[in-house]
């Protein structure tokens, strides 16, 4: 990506030699005493968009002649990136990027330096991608332009490097995600997702703080990594010659302890999955579970309602979003529908008329859903739901009431055994959080745990085991509780209207290149 000359009509410049010229920009400074890289520190008071966003009140003023009035009450100081820089004779035009944003400097050689005017001679021979701090005074320019008037120009870091050309930023995707340093610096938008993103899970923190929960950590490195269906990572611990997993969920350690007597505990933090990338999944992603003692799935259905109404009007600014051109709105009551009506609704089959597995295959069969042999009638409901129901939710919804084949560790609905209280949070046609009416019943709990085990050994292997730490945890007893596990990753994408999980990762998982 060699840099262009200003004018349009000259040769481009070998790329090699341009980086070799930064190197010799670079070791004269270091010769003359001026090496940047010895800077430890600049004072920074004020970032490019508070100069905008206050600038009646920041800028300098100007005497009857037209000429700038350096109070110095009104210098600031700024720091960021050189993105553009127009150099003509003795003053010249930069553009400075920061975190907020960016700023036009206008830089003149009597107001940096005086004779031999070595300063400014420096500044001319900065490159696209330095890193420089600026003190001086707000101002317009003839056109109107909010500027900063330079007092002095400081080289805090030479860039080595060559940065993408401007004008058409970083387009090629797969450089943006491996280098994603690169893409912050050239995609504004970028920059404003993962900014986004931060303030959402602030505001998830504030809001379950406000509701008495307490934030947790739990471990990642696990004997057993239960609480989901997935196959899991695994690794050797050396100093006590183990095998160990990386969690696959936070839910096990979680319940042990509402056992304990921390009656709303949550844990927002990674968790991998030995499956596949895609736009939606990512092998490591940030999960957040929570825990409440003495309440149900209905319970946690209110909770997830009020949480994603607070994150859209504190981060959005409205309760209603638009994703990919749809708009999505979470200002009116959440529609609660049960799987079995869910498929009743789009698939056009009543599931209460099923009563064998038999029926239930044979539905399968008719209806061109694939289906395993040691799939049971629950499992095949289930399947039904993915095929025909799930891409119709796209407004707010909870799917309720799922067969118990599919959910090991939930309460069995009373008037109902076949069935569990457990429900799905859906919108854009994505499951969005999942949550139970925990099983806090042990024997039962068991027997959940022996059937996952057979499934196992039939070579499912995202199949759970027993955990018998757990198991003990719940026989000491465990209260009733709702519990909920909410997809961080894919909530920001619906709050940013990021198109695929990489877009809301920093550092998405890439196949490693050919060294």
């Amino acid at each position: 990506m060699a840099e262009q000359n200003n004018k349009n009509n000259q040769p481009q410049v070998d790329e090699k030699q341009l980086l070799k010229v930064r190197r010799e920009k670079l070791a004269d400074l270091q010769e003359r005493g001026k090496d940047p890289f010895q800077i430890t520190k600049y004072d920074v008071t004020h970032h490019s968009m508070d100069i905008k966003n206050n600038f009646d009140a920041l800028a300098a003023e100007h005497d009857e002649e037209g000429k700038l009035i350096k109070d110095p009450a009104k210098l600031v100081s700024i720091a960021g990136r050189i993105m553009l820089k127009r150099v003509m004779g003795k003053a010249s035009f930069c553009n400075v990027q920061d975190l907020e944003g960016n700023i036009q400097v206008y830089v003149a050689r009597n107001e940096i330096c005086e004779e031999p005017f070595d300063e400014y001679k420096d500044f001319k021979k900065m490159d696209i991608g330095d890193i420089v701090g600026i003190k001086g005074y707000p101002f317009k320019t003839k056109t109107g332009e909010m500027s900063i008037h330079a007092t002095e120009v400081t080289l805090l870091t030479k860039s080595l490097q060559i940065l993408p050309e401007k004008h058409h930023g970083l387009t090629n995707t797969d450089l943006r995600y491996r280098q994603r340093y690169l893409d912050l610096i050239m995609n504004q938008e970028a920059k404003e997702v993962f900014v986004k993103r931060s303030k959402i899970i602030s505001e998830i923190r504030r809001y379950l703080d406000g509701q008495g929960f307490m934030e947790v950590e739990t471990p990642m490195l696990v004997h057993n990594a239960g609480g989901a269906a997935a196959r899991p990572f695994e690794t050797h611990f050396n100093a006590l010659d183990e095998d160990v997993k990386l969690r696959i969920s936070l839910e096990l350690y979680l319940k042990r302890l509402i056992v304990g007597g921390l009656e709303k505990v949550y844990e927002i933090g990674r968790v991998f999955r030995n499956e596949g990338v895609d736009t939606r999944h990512n092998p490591e992603f940030t999960l957040m579970e929570l825990y409440q003692a003495y309440t149900d799935y209905n319970g946690m259905m209110d909770l997830t309602e009020n949480l994603y109404r607070h994150l859209a009007e504190s981060v959005c600014g409205s309760a209603k979003i638009v994703y990919n051109g749809i708009e999505m709105d979470l200002s009116k009551p959440f529609e609660r529908l049960t799987m079995v009506d869910a498929v009743k609704k789009y698939a056009g089959v009543d599931w209460n008329e099923v009563e064998t597995v038999e029926q239930a295959k044979e539905l399968a069969k008719e209806h061109h859903i694939e289906f395993e042999e040691h799939h049971k009638k629950g499992d095949i409901l289930n399947l039904f739901f993915e095929e025909f129901v799930e891409e119709h939710l796209v407004q707010p919804t909870f799917i309720m009431d799922h067969p118990i084949e599919i959910s090991p560790l939930t309460k069995k609905k009373p008037e109902n055994p076949e069935y569990v209280e457990r429900f799905e949070f859906f919108m854009n046609g994505w499951e969005m959080a999942n949550a139970y009416s925990e099983l806090n019943d042990p024997i039962d709990q068991r027997e959940r745990f022996k059937a996952q085990e057979e499934l196992l050994a039939l070579g499912d292997e995202e199949a759970n085991t027993t955990d018998e730490d757990f198991m003990n945890a719940l026989e000491i007893g465990m209260p009733p509780t709702g519990g909920i596990g909410f997809g961080i990753d894919r909530m920001c994408m619906l709050l940013t209207d990021s198109q695929a999980i990489r877009d809301v990762l920093l550092f998405p998982t890439m196949k490693q290149l050919d060294k």
